[in-house]
């Protein structure tokens, strides 16, 4: 699963995120100001700075946000000067939109923003339709409107070419205002929710934003999508009172919360209209205190009311959002945020921590129980890492003294120091206390005083405060005991002790004395922490932390041992599950100590690192040649045995009728003289009362498949004979643990017979079967044999753990592939995963690998004069639910997962992207079943049908590693030779919106490479190949074939696209380039 942050916001209005594979909060400090709180989706986080404004921070990525500007210029034909800028009066602009209404001449385009750059300037799109035009680009017509084309007719009376320019979004992991294209603003807003991005894929990364102003009003804000991620206008929604907050989930959940505690739900959200129609108002959870705060996800809604209780909503799904019923849950919270997948977030009443719900499943909703995440902060200790380090050491090295002197040296070099840098001090205390109390701080401008600051709540929205009825002073209480309070400008020093320049010191809520500056031994320390040992975690009580060493810095606000005081969490963009392996919950190892040991291994050079295996490899192989030559005149020992394994299984008999049968299945496996391995298979089976059996011998199979099943876990068993009658040895086994124990068995005995063990070769032939398993067969020189090659149904495929759609290698051993989510995938040079486990050396190199795919169903209609379009069909219609063919009947409650490793996580919804295009309601028109079908009605259609679509998910485990975050299509690998010289690899691949990226970095040692390189383009690509001499071809959506120029490894990326014209009246599909040719294929499969 990639990585993904979690946002949050502290007390001062600083930012912070957490990484799913991250155990420290990472501080925002691109944030030129103080924010209130944030909303997170996955590519971006929005937030509410103190000027009230809103803000968008979009993540960087290796794959740019472009948009594309174009205009029109329009030109008609007059016998005097031919094709010219004079139009008639009743004409379009000579500058245009497509349509011809609006004037859009080239100097009008502006950036929307300062966020904004030009890519480059103007220039004319002369390709149409997929292909390339005359010179200049110009399409000609009879006249406005009307239908265009790239020749030149002896009627046409107008022309129009198109002009295009991009320009691209830079304003990327930073925090860019929201400029307002409006002349009256909306009030200041006080809360902001982004969601909505599961409602509709078109156009791609659709997004909802909702937000409340001061006054109560909602407004939402306009055309946010990929290209457009910072929306266009706001529109301000009725509502039924004042809001004081609002939450929104991924799909179509809305809830907002009124000022007098009742809560009001969205109704009417869908792929049309993402506001909604209506609102539904809900009672609060609690009659006596009211709701000040909601959270929405998928399926669930959470609240929180004015006791700080929490309560958790059932019943909700997308056709009944106002849900069934409240339920109480354990805790007390100010807020909670709903992430993806359900998941939840809350910060305590009680300590201000940030909590995560464990055990949220799609069976189990409201989880089990809250667990604290106390992972540090980035500055909680790192600005002191190079003097805690010299004192760690003195600790180690001389039994825990160390003399005044060199803290006093320590502490004059660290004051110089601290002129530059900011106010740098050592302290040491001889009470334990104090080890907890000092925080490091530094200072920007070190030579004005600092002024204690006090901390308050930036959050204008802690909604607690605006309508709870309970005395301010305890919320005042609750804030005052959390923060830290702050020492005078001034400390009167001591008798011995040190004098040092500080910036500011913070003491831990406990203290309630100024701390004690002197200088101690290390031992009376310890000591003395030993006995008050109270809240110090195993790093801490160690030797090594025995004194305290600090930077005192004015931007860390919090103790050392303090944690932070939370305002504000999002969960929007954290993508965590039943199976992710969080690191937020155990973090006790000491930052500095940590820090120490990676700074000591930052001292040893790549250089050194090689030295030393070099010379560790040298004397292994001397070992090894010492130790074996001695005995290579002795004859090897040779077991010769024969062991049999029986079971029990149902074989789907060769004749008719065919049907299972209860079978004993064997498999003798014996070792020859020579130490070959071979072996037999029998199955026995009674025919009318006479026991018979069928026999296939090993080194005969050529393939062992799993076929899926929703009822029977079976495979099937080729050989080159029964391939070419169609008809393997199919098995069932009772479950699919025997089903694996006995597929593994087999591949292994296979492999043994052919004497093929380990991972694959690198020069071996790797390909996919349409259901997703991965097989590999090691060529043999027979295979291209001259005059008589191998035949192709004598090959040996072994399987490979993982699930696919696309895999491509090289002679080199890169290998990658692509999932059927769109996923990328590497080898890792292991053997194993799948049926596999729990082999010897089946668990090197083995990743966990999900993958998620579509199965869908269609549901069919037939227009009478009578009703208009129904479910009753004539007599020879199709299933009014089925397939795709209309031949199986396909119901949603009877339609299962393609076989039982796969599980439902999601609903059934229409699908609205299908070829052809749809009408608002998913339904395809055509005259009758099957025909072509289109996405409007006409006089002549009488049949329709719309495809529904609901996504299952396999989890299963093999060599590959997974490459975010950038979801690919195709992906092309140079065929290298095997001996190449070749030092970096080129590859390419496409996106699954139509991008072209080429991957840097490639190498055999490293195949996953290191980063993505975008490659410009006019329009989406759906196929790429790479071939020879780097030759890159791709066939672009509309069917047109390109090819990529002066590709090389100076320039991996090339500078330019060259149209080649596609043959006669055919769109392409895919392209594979060789060595001297291209092959295509069509869209009728033709090649």
């Amino acid at each position: 699963m990639p990585v993904s942050l979690l946002w949050a916001v502290d007390v001062y209005g600083q930012i912070y995120r957490l990484s799913t594979a991250g155990q420290q909060w990472e501080h925002c400090r691109d944030a030129q100001m103080e924010f209130k709180r944030v909303s997170a989706a996955q590519q971006c986080c929005w937030g509410i700075a103190c000027d009230n404004n809103i803000y968008l921070n979009v993540h960087a990525s290796d794959l740019p946000i472009r948009y594309q500007e174009e205009t029109y210029e329009n030109q008609r034909w007059n016998p005097v000067d031919g094709f010219s800028e004079r139009l008639l009066p009743s004409d379009r602009w000579q500058w245009s939109d497509v349509t011809g209404l609006q004037h859009q001449p080239l100097d009008s385009f502006r950036l929307p923003s300062n966020s904004w750059e030009w890519e480059g300037d103007w220039y004319i799109d002369e390709n149409f339709e997929g292909e390339p035009t005359e010179k200049g680009g110009w399409t000609y017509a009879m006249d406005f409107p009307a239908y265009y084309t790239k020749d030149k007719k002896w009627n046409s009376c107008v022309r129009r070419r198109r002009w295009l320019r991009y320009r691209r979004y830079k304003a990327m992991d930073t925090w860019a205002k929201i400029p307002s294209q409006q002349t009256t603003l909306p009030d200041p807003f006080s809360d902001i929710s982004c969601g909505g991005w599961e409602i509709s894929e078109e156009p791609r990364g659709q997004m909802s934003l909702w937000a409340v102003s001061l006054q109560g009003k909602v407004w939402f804000r306009e055309g946010i999508y990929h290209q457009n991620p910072e929306g266009s206008t706001w529109e301000e929604v009725p509502l039924p009172g004042e809001v004081v907050q609002i939450s929104c989930g991924p799909g179509d959940l809305v809830w907002a919360v009124l000022w007098e505690g009742e809560l009001i739900v969205r109704e009417g959200i869908g792929r049309g209209f993402p506001k909604g129609t209506s609102w539904a108002v809900v009672a609060s959870p609690s009659p006596a205190a009211g709701a000040i705060h909601v959270a929405v996800g998928i399926n669930v809604v959470w609240a929180v009311t004015k006791d700080n209780k929490v309560w958790f909503r059932r019943g909700v799904n997308s056709h009944n959002p106002c849900g069934s019923g409240w339920i109480s849950m354990v805790g007390e919270m100010i807020m909670i945020d709903v992430g993806l997948n359900d998941q939840v977030w809350g910060i305590s009443c009680e300590d201000r921590a940030v909590y995560f719900r464990q055990g949220v499943t799609s069976s189990e909703l409201s989880g089990k129980t809250w667990k604290l995440i106390s992972v540090p902060r980035d500055g909680d200790r790192s600005h002191s890492s190079a003097s805690a380090i010299s004192v760690q050491s003195a600790g180690c090295f001389f039994s825990g003294e160390v003399h005044a002197q060199s803290a006093v040296s320590d502490v004059e070099s660290d004051t110089e120091r601290g002129s530059t840098d900011g106010a740098t001090c050592l302290i040491t205390s001889a009470s334990p206390e104090s080890l907890d109390a000092p925080v490091g701080r530094t200072s920007d401008q070190p030579s004005e005083p600092p002024k204690p600051r006090i901390p308050k709540v930036t959050s204008d929205s802690f909604i607690s405060e605006l309508v709870s009825d309970r005395e301010p002073a305890k919320t005042s209480r609750q804030v005052g005991s959390a923060a830290p309070a702050l020492l005078e400008e001034e400390t009167v020093l001591g008798e011995g002790e040190v004098k040092v320049p500080c910036a500011g010191i913070a003491l831990s809520p406990g203290d309630s004395h100024d701390p004690q500056w002197s200088n101690v031994d290390l031992e009376e320390a310890q000591a003395q922490q030993a006995q008050t040992g109270a809240g110090q975690d195993s790093a801490d009580t160690c030797s090594l932390s025995s004194v305290a060493t600090y930077t005192l810095a004015m931007e860390d606000t919090y103790g050392t041992d303090e944690h932070p005081v939370w305002a504000w969490v999002s969960g929007g963009g954290c993508s965590v599950d039943s199976h992710s392996q969080l690191n937020w919950f155990n973090c006790s190892v000491n930052t500095s100590l940590v820090q120490s040991v990676q700074s000591m291994s930052l001292s040893v050079t790549p250089a050194q690192t090689a030295a030393w295996r070099r010379q560790i490899f040298e004397q292994l192989s001397e070992r090894t040649k010492r130790e074996m030559d001695n005995f290579r005149h002795y004859e090897q020992a040779i077991e010769q045995s024969v062991w049999v394994k029986k079971g029990t299984m149902q074989w789907w008999r060769d004749w008719k009728p065919h049907k299972w049968m209860d079978v004993h299945f064997a498999l003798e496996q014996f070792s020859g003289p020579e130490g070959n391995k071979d072996g037999i298979l029998f199955i026995y089976y009674n025919f009318y009362e006479e026991k018979k059996y069928l026999h296939a011998f090993i080194n005969e199979v050529t393939i062992l498949v799993p076929v899926l099943n929703d009822s029977k876990h079976t495979f099937a068993i080729y050989t080159p004979e029964r391939t070419k009658q169609r008809w393997p040895i199919r098995l069932a086994a009772a479950t699919e643990q025997e089903m694996h124990d006995w597929l593994a068995l087999l591949s292994v005995s296979c492999c043994d017979s052919r004497g093929i063990h380990g991972p694959p070769s690198k020069q071996a032939i790797w390909s996919v079967t349409c259901k997703g398993d991965i097989f590999v067969s090691e060529p043999s020189p027979s295979l291209e044999a001259v005059p008589y090659p191998t035949p192709c149904d004598q090959m040996f495929w072994r399987q490979i753990g993982g699930h696919l759609r696309i895999v491509e290698c090289n002679s080199i051993g890169i290998v990658w592939g692509i999932g059927y989510d769109h996923t990328a995938w590497v080898y890792t040079g292991g053997y194993g995963g799948g049926f596999f486990q729990g082999l010897s050396g089946s668990t090197d190199n083995i990743c966990t690998q999900t993958d998620v795919k579509s199965v869908y169903i269609y549901e069919n209609q037939r227009w009478n004069p009578v009703t208009g379009y129904t479910s009753r069909g004539l007599p020879t219609d199709r299933y009014m639910w089925s397939d795709a063919s209309g031949l199986y009947d396909c119901t949603k409650t009877n339609t299962k997962p393609p076989s039982p490793q796969w599980t439902w996580v999601s609903d059934w919804a229409v699908d609205y992207s299908v070829s052809g295009g749809t009408d608002r309601e998913g339904w395809q028109y055509a005259a009758d079943f099957p025909a072509s079908y289109h996405g409007y009605k006409t006089m002549k259609d009488f049949v329709r049908r719309r495809r529904w679509a609901r996504k299952c998910k396999l989890t299963t485990t093999g060599p590959w590693q997974e490459i975010p975050p950038i979801p690919l299509s195709d992906v092309t690998i140079l065929p290298c030779e095997a001996q190449s010289s070749v030092d970096v690899v080129p590859l390419w691949a496409i996106s699954n919106k139509g991008d072209v990226l080429c991957r840097l970095g490639v190498t055999s040692l490293t195949p996953a490479g290191s980063s993505w390189l975008h490659v410009g383009t006019d329009q989406p690509f759906k196929s790429i190949s790479i071939g020879a001499a780097s030759q890159v071809w791709a066939i672009a959506k509309d069917g047109s074939a390109f090819y990529r120029g002066s590709v090389s490894s100076q320039s991996p990326a090339g500078d330019c696209w060259y149209h080649i014209p596609s043959p006669a009246k055919q769109k392409l599909k895919q392209v594979s380039v060789g060595r001297t040719s291209v092959y295509t294929v069509d869209e009728n499969g033709t090649h």
